[in-house]
């Protein structure tokens, strides 16, 4: 036995579902309010800004900029194990100030990495048709 384990695989549920079925045709998607226009991630049952119930999932742009990072050096991350160590970072797309998504990036880009870099969002083929979203650095 390795040791290896796969990377985690999402399980949808009602409120994810449409989130995760757009990441499988490679869009990316997020909960906006149909009241005040707020975009809410992770999706929730209630508009962050308004309490307003009138949710919807919408196509966004995929492009944002590194709001923070961290190297993970931690070998215990089920199936992040032989990728470590490994950059955790945390997105703000460019919709809206603190419409913020977490990621990572390859050790490789340790030299390129910084707080306000842009990125852009890319997929990541976990088999079964599951698709994770991920970012770049371009």
């Amino acid at each position: 036995m390795s040791g290896v384990r796969p990377k985690p695989i999402p399980i949808p549920d009602d409120l994810t579902r449409p989130f995760w079925e757009a990441a499988k045709e490679r869009r990316l998607v997020v909960q906006r309010c149909g009241n005040c226009g707020y975009y809410n991630h992770p999706p929730r049952t209630v508009c962050d800004a308004c309490l307003s119930q009138e949710l919807r999932y919408e196509p966004v742009s995929g492009l944002g900029r590194i709001h923070t990072f961290t190297v993970m050096h931690q070998r215990d991350v089920p199936g992040f194990e032989s990728e470590t160590p490994f950059i955790n970072i945390v997105v703000e797309l460019e919709e809206q100030p603190w419409l913020l998504m977490v990621s990572n990036l390859p050790l490789s880009e340790r030299e390129r990495i910084c707080s306000g870099v842009r990125v852009k969002v890319d997929f990541e083929d976990r088999g079964n048709g599951v698709m994770v979203p991920h970012f770049q650095i371009f």
